[in-house]
């Protein structure tokens, strides 16, 4: 099993911070941002690499990153670094075809575990994975937010009685639920064939979670219900509440 880390965005919202420098490795509270992400990743088992593709402007950054996690050996797993050969914000190719590109790279399709990572998670993803190890469907995350203008900027899950995911609203003007989705997904080998039809038949390849809402279409995709919280790195004043709150709070309040 794999996991897949997205980094290829330019982070233009963050200039000047990002405009040489790439937005995952910004630190928040001493510690770069992908850490987090990392650490909680590096516990699970069945998990053999790690993925992570970015671009060809941050590429020599995520070597040396990866180099030193490598060296200090707080990263028990290999980790391999993808560049998908863009180097301007105007010619990105999107994080759904980043997704496409890194898997393009095995041998086999693999389960996998995908995530965005500007973001922060702050719950545990030990259940999630028992979970997902446990049953044979696709896995998103559904936490609890009820700021409207909040939910009106992220992926916004419409869920049945039993948390199947009917639809994933990207930033909806009218919000279906109060249960916001971020991009950490756990999927089966079986989606993969559905990405590549996707990007060959529709014009979808930035944000990730318009392929939820095309796999949800067409195979079975539960969410579970956390009642973490999140930090979206997304621009200057959410990257300086995230280094403010992790100084003074714990990664899981």
């Amino acid at each position: 099993m794999i996991a897949v880390l997205l980094c290829a965005g330019y982070a233009t919202r963050l200039y000047p911070l990002t405009r040489s420098f790439p937005k995952p490795l910004l630190p928040v509270a001493d510690k770069p941002v992908i850490d987090y992400l990392v650490d909680q990743i590096a516990v699970l088992p069945a998990i053999d690499t790690l993925h992570i593709v970015t671009n060809a402007k941050f590429y020599n950054h995520f070597r040396k990153w990866a180099a030193h996690k490598t060296a200090a050996g707080t990263v028990p797993i290999p980790i391999i670094i993808h560049d998908d050969g863009t180097s301007c914000n105007a010619h990105r190719l999107g994080a759904v075809a980043d997704l496409q590109f890194v898997l393009k790279t095995l041998p086999s399709p693999q389960p996998m575990l995908v995530a965005a990572a500007d973001n922060i998670f702050r719950f545990s993803f030990a259940g999630l994975w028992q979970r997902f190890m446990r049953e044979k469907c696709h896995l998103v995350v559904a936490l609890p937010q009820y700021d409207r203008r909040k939910l009106k900027k992220t992926g916004v899950l419409a869920l049945n009685d039993v948390d199947r995911v009917l639809r994933l609203h990207e930033k909806p003007i009218d919000p279906p639920s109060t249960w916001s989705c971020p991009p950490l997904y756990f999927l089966r080998p079986s989606a993969i064939e559905h990405l590549d039809t996707l990007l060959a038949t529709e014009n979808q390849p930035d944000a990730p979670g318009h392929f939820i809402e095309y796999l949800c279409c067409r195979e079975t995709v539960m969410a579970q219900k956390l009642e973490g919280t999140r930090l979206d790195i997304g621009d200057i004043d959410s990257y300086r509440d995230a280094d403010k709150r992790l100084r003074c709070e714990p990664l899981f309040p």
